[in-house]
């Protein structure tokens, strides 16, 4: 058995996300993402569901065409082959994700 700690992080570099994979399964994995602070990204589309909740700081994300304010606590499914990027991260506490792929 491994216990992992979800507030154990390593900074990320510059304007790069550091994610780290908790769990992989066949039929799913959990990644834990930490954004640095005011980080924009270039556009996703994963062709993977994705369920992702914000534990740690707030963010901007764009889906739909639609600006989406995160805070701590907040989820969000994003069903496979959908675009959507994160428009800006919190600098202090930084942004903290865990993310299910299905």
């Amino acid at each position: 058995m491994h216990i992992q700690n979800l507030f154990d992080f390593v900074l990320p570099l510059h304007n790069k996300e550091h994610s780290k994979t908790l769990l992989k399964h066949p039929k799913a994995s959990i990644k834990k993402i930490i954004s640095p602070p005011n980080f924009k990204s270039e556009l996703f589309c994963q062709d993977k569901d994705e369920w992702v909740t914000l534990i740690q700081g707030e963010a901007t994300i764009k889906i739909y065409g639609k600006n989406e304010q995160l805070k701590a606590g907040d989820s969000l499914f994003i069903p496979a082959n959908t675009p959507h990027k994160i428009i800006k991260t919190s600098t202090n506490p930084l942004a903290i994700w865990l993310a299910i792929y299905l």
